[in-house]
This record gives structure tokens, sequence and C-alpha cells, in this order.
């Protein structure tokens, strides 16, 4: 939350609604595992033409391309904080540290439920971000792009030639025992064995996929600087009148997704039906994918700006808006709810639900986040982890409920 008084803006809470919405069903759809998963589990669930497709659209629609575009609306809500502290002669930047800090505090928690929590690794990478802010767009803009071409990845593989940094596991080997062993815990575990697990080697395990020759968080940070330089244009400010600029970031990031597909397919083809990561042309392949994933991002934000410029379509639109202002306590809650519902502590049909299912009941919990989420603010001013949050980073209790 901001630390000034300034009114939000609906698109940016809309398409924050529409990420966390995209991102609950990768998630679902995964069954909530956070890592790799035995191949019993995916034949089971995969099972079928339906299962597969609806796979195969989300791997390629959604996954990886939704928790980006959630990371560039993290970038652009700093440049907002930062942006109305300064306008108000406050120097903000010694709070959002604190901010991160508390967020840390809130993503570990989450982590113990789930192994893939994401707030964690925003609370790290956001500390970079600070120093950012004071540098101009073409040191932003130029430090973002040699990211999303692959600089993290590429410096990461020439020291450690595709051996992960904190852990002595094959990421491609699904055979492995420590996967079959996870597996096992969240199937047939209590909640103190997934949490125990979670509590530590989990976050090694993240660590690796983040910052090893996979790169994710290089990626995520470049979103970060994405979404700041965003902030920096005033484009959700006044994105009704910039038809011309969205239509252009359409053209070219389309042109650009073309490219990259091709890039990565040329790279993984040539590498044979046995891919193994231990070589530079497997190293640009997953950077073409970051592209692809990138250009993808763009399209959605292009097409979003479009959509919502229509009346009737902002009208549906807008019903994501409290979704989104609730980010936090959705994001969390969501993965709670589907924890319970798949591991063995709570329902246990982990490996049990096939695709199509898990699907459907992500479309369910959706339409009742946002349902409540609507309710709630109609009433409050803010959700409860929202407001947790925003307490504890001035330090005093604001009114929870509305007058």
């Amino acid at each position: 939350m901001s630390s000034t008084k300034s009114p939000r803006i609906e698109i940016i809470d809309a398409l924050r609604g529409f990420a966390l919405a995209g991102i609950l069903i990768c998630h679902m759809v995964e069954q909530y595992i956070g890592a790799g998963a035995p191949p019993s589990h995916y034949e089971a669930v995969s099972t079928g033409i339906g299962n597969q497709i609806i796979d195969g659209l989300i791997g390629f629609f959604l996954r990886g391309k939704f928790i980006a575009l959630f990371s560039f609306l993290f970038g652009l809500s700093f440049f907002i904080q930062m942006d109305n502290a300064a306008k108000k002669g406050v120097a903000y930047g010694g709070r959002f540290l604190w901010r991160l800090l508390l967020l840390l505090g809130i993503g570990y928690v989450h982590s113990l439920f789930y192994r893939g929590d994401i707030l964690t690794i925003y609370a790290i990478l956001g500390l970079f971000l600070i120093p950012f802010y004071s540098l101009n767009n073409r040191w932003v803009l130029g430090f973002s792009i040699v990211l999303f071409l692959g600089l993290g990845r590429y410096i990461i593989f020439f020291f450690t030639q595709g051996e992960h940094l904190f852990l002595d596991v094959d990421p491609m080997d699904m055979e492995a025992p420590s996967v079959q062993e996870y597996y096992n815990t969240l199937k047939n575990g209590g909640i103190t064995d997934v949490f125990s697990t979670n509590a530590w080697q989990g976050h090694l395990d993240k660590m690796n996929f983040q910052y090893g020759i996979f790169g994710r968080g290089y990626f995520t940070f470049a979103f970060f600087l994405i979404g700041l330089y965003v902030g920096r244009t005033g484009f959700f400010t006044q994105f009704r009148e910039a038809k011309k600029f969205t239509k252009k970031a359409l053209i070219w990031s389309s042109i650009l997704f073309v490219v990259a597909m091709g890039i990565t397919a040329a790279a993984f083809i040539s590498l044979g039906p046995e891919v193994k990561m231990n070589n530079w042309i497997s190293m640009i392949g997953l950077s073409g994918m970051d592209m692809a994933n990138l250009a993808m991002t763009l399209i959605y934000i292009s097409l979003f700006a479009m959509l919502y410029r229509k009346v009737k379509l902002e009208k549906w639109l807008s019903k994501l808006a409290p979704y989104g202002r609730m980010a936090l306590t959705n994001y969390v809650l969501q993965s709670i709810v589907g924890t319970a519902l798949l591991y063995g502590w709570g329902l246990g049909y982990l490996g049990e639900l096939q695709n199509v299912y898990t699907f459907l009941i992500a479309l369910a919990l959706i339409i009742v986040q946002v349902w409540v989420s609507k309710i709630w603010l109609q009433h409050f001013k803010y959700g409860p982890l929202e407001w947790l949050w925003r307490s504890l980073t001035f330090f005093k209790l604001f009114p929870m409920k509305k007058n």
C-alpha cells in the first residue's frame, strides 16, 4: 500500500486480479507440488486427450506468463509507492526496506504450506529495486534487457556447467529418490512433516530454480524493472489516450514472440530427444523460452489495456479489481485451500484428480474469491493481510472497517 491518500488506479488492481487468477490455475493444475513429481503422477493426472489439452494450453498461455505479470506489477507498485512519497517530500527507501522484511516473514509462513511461494523471492529481489529508483530509464531498461537475454543464466552456467548451486540433484531427473521422497511426504505426511521439509530444504530447492541455470529470479527482477519503467511513463494513468503506443507494443511483442519461439524450437530440436542442461545450446533454448514468456506477458498487458477502454468489457474486467486489491490475502489463502484439498494432512487428493477436475476447481475458487473480495471491500478498507502489512509497515493500527 502507498504512504499517501492518492486514489487507486483501477486497471492496475484489475490486472493484478487477472494475474492472480492465472497463477491459481497453474498452481492448482500442478497440484501445488512446487517441485518435480514422479512420472507416475503425471501419468495419473494427464491420462486422456482432454487432460493433455488442458495441460498444453496452460503451458502455452499461462505457465510462466502470469507470474511474470505479477512480477511486473510488483515493480510498478514499488514505483507508485516511492513516487507518492517523493511528492510529499518523504524518503521512502528505508520504509520500503522494512516493508520487504515484513513480506519475507509473511512469505516464509506461506512457504511452509506451499514450497513454490514467490513472496520470499520478491522480498529478497526487492532489495535491489531501491538503488534502481535513482537511476535513469536508460540504465533501467538496459539492465532489464540483458537479464531477459539470459546474462544471469550464462554467468552461472560458465562457472557451474549446469551443476546446481545449492543441492546436488539433477533438475531433469523426475525418478530421483529425493523427488519420490518429497512427493510421498506431501501425499501421506502430516502437516508437521510438510512444514519440516519446506522450512529449509524447500528454500534450497527454490534457490536452485531461481538463481541457477533456470534463472527465474533474474527474469523476475527484469520484470520488476519493466514495471518501474512503465510506472515512470505514466502509461496506466493515460492508457485510454495511448492507443498508438499500445498498438505498437502489441505488434512488436507479437513479433518478439514468434522470433523467441523460433529460437527455442531450433535450440531444443538440435539437441535431439534427450535434452541435457549441460551445454550452451540448451542455455540459449532456455533464454528463448524466457523471451517468449516476456513477449506473451507484454501481449497480455497490451490487450488488457485495449479491452479496458471498451465500456462493456471494462464493466466485466473491473470485477477483478477487488480481487487484485486483496492479492496478498487471496494468494496465501488459495495456497492454503489448495494444499488442504490435495495434501495428505488435508483431504489427500494429490495425484487422484485429473487435470480437467483441478482446472474446474481453480475456476470455481477464482469465482468465489472474486465474489468474497467484492463483499469484503464493501465493508472493510483492506484485506486482512494487506491491513496487517500496512499497519506493521507504519507502526500504527489503521482503521479496518469503513465508516
